[in-house]
């Protein structure tokens, strides 16, 4: 099987992991935000430290990365937060297409603080990408809004947290960054476990305790397909977790997002689909005329 196959394979099993995790939060039911986020993250902390050992890479990074590091992570795991708190409240299809905003948020924080180019087709694909997050959103003056609001905000700290990781590379090993991640949001949740802990029954801490897996089988798949692919490639099929959440929201709850929300979701995947394509066309171009 060719690298950019497995690659690819790689992405979509972790879009449908992803989708998983989204469904596991929501059959979690009515246990706080704070403790679903708890899991999810010391899951992936096991996983990290077992990651740092077999690499034998540094754990807490270089003390020059440090202020960058919790940046990135504080982001993180705002954007976890805000995450979970939308799937909870909306359409899992819903939830998930909002998170996807982040790639635009990457390009907006990159563009800023980076000092990265924006290319001809970048700013109409934030104004179209926008334009489509609006019908998600559904912008009205009440708190029905607060859910999608929400979805919204995880995927610009999302954003947020990928610019900073994409600083990182080549300074810090993703073994580290994720074990700091993990490691800061494991801490940065206990104090809320102290005040409002509620006992999982038995099918709920099997809920919660899948969340995390999933969560660090999606993370570890898409990790597999960068190694096997440059992520320009094939960051694209990272948008089959939709596809994942919209079937598995389906099946488990009967959810059908409505039209404005298959519209806008539908724009923000054209403009995605769009981008890749000629971004692919210039690298292309860039290289034929470097020969």
């Amino acid at each position: 099987m060719k690298y950019k196959t497995k690659a690819i394979l790689f992405m979509i099993f972790s879009g449908f992991a992803f989708g998983l995790m989204g469904a596991t939060v929501k059959l979690s039911g009515d246990i706080p935000v704070f403790e679903k986020v708890f899991f999810r993250n010391f899951v992936s902390l096991l996983v990290a430290f077992y990651m740092i050992k077999k690499s034998k890479v540094s754990i807490f990074g270089k003390m020059e990365n440090q202020k960058f590091l919790m940046l990135r992570s504080i982001m993180g795991l705002l954007g976890v937060f805000a995450n979970f708190y939308a799937i909870n409240h909306l359409v899992l299809a819903d939830s998930t297409m909002l998170n996807k905003l982040s790639p635009f948020f990457v390009t907006i924080f990159a563009f800023i603080f980076l000092k990265e180019r924006l290319s001809k087709i970048q700013i109409p694909a934030l104004i179209f990408a926008f334009s489509g997050a609006l019908l998600i959103i559904k912008p009205q003056f009440s708190l029905e809004v607060l859910p999608a609001l929400s979805g919204a905000f995880s995927g610009m700290c999302a954003g947020a947290a990928y610019t900073v990781i994409r600083y990182l590379k080549g300074k810090e090993e993703p073994a580290t960054i994720i074990f700091y991640f993990s490691l800061v949001s494991v801490i940065g949740t206990i104090p809320f476990l102290l005040f409002n802990f509620q006992v999982p029954s038995k099918y709920q801490l099997l809920y919660l305790l899948g969340t995390g897996v999933f969560a660090a089988l999606g993370q570890f798949m898409i990790t597999l397909a960068y190694k096997y692919a440059p992520a320009s490639e094939v960051s694209i099929y990272n948008y089959f977790s939709v596809i994942s959440s919209g079937i598995i929201g389906f099946i488990l709850w009967g959810e059908i997002p409505d039209l404005k929300s298959i519209s806008g979701a539908a724009i923000i995947t054209l403009v995605a689909v769009v981008s890749y394509f000629y971004i692919k066309k210039e690298e292309s171009q860039v290289l034929k005329t470097s020969v």
